[in-house]
């Protein structure tokens, strides 16, 4: 039974960090893409980042790169999420998701629908 499990939310100050961790565990037989979704009160869910399933290649869309920087350790079935100078905009439930097919090579831009498994949320609000 394939469990995805995120965490490290909470509340921060505006240029704040967090780390957001994200455990997929049922899936170390398979090649999977990992990816962060965020979806705020009123608005769609949104693909923020992915990481290939070698960890060698990601993709971040432009509202958060060179801030946002996805990583994973396959040996221990975890991808990470390092937020750095957080914005009050950033603000959102923020939602790890695991697939293969295409998700498995992040290739570039990828909506929900690429992804099976996902997880609860973990809750990221930023103070101004």
């Amino acid at each position: 039974q394939v469990q995805v499990v995120e965490s490290g939310g909470g509340l921060v100050q505006t240029g704040g960090s967090l780390r957001l961790s994200c455990t997929a565990s049922g899936l170390r037989s398979e090649r999977y893409g990992m990816g962060w979704f965020r979806q705020a009160p009123g608005k769609e869910r949104e693909g923020i980042a992915c990481i290939n399933w070698r960890g060698s290649a990601a993709y971040y869309v432009d509202s958060v790169k060179g801030r946002f920087t996805i990583s994973r350790d396959n040996g221990k079935d975890t991808m990470y999420l390092q937020m750095d100078n957080l914005k009050p905009e950033d603000t959102a439930l923020y939602y790890c998701a695991a697939g293969g097919g295409t998700a498995q090579f992040c290739p570039g831009f990828l909506g929900p629908s690429e992804f099976k498994n996902w997880g609860q949320g973990t809750q990221v609000t930023v103070s101004s």
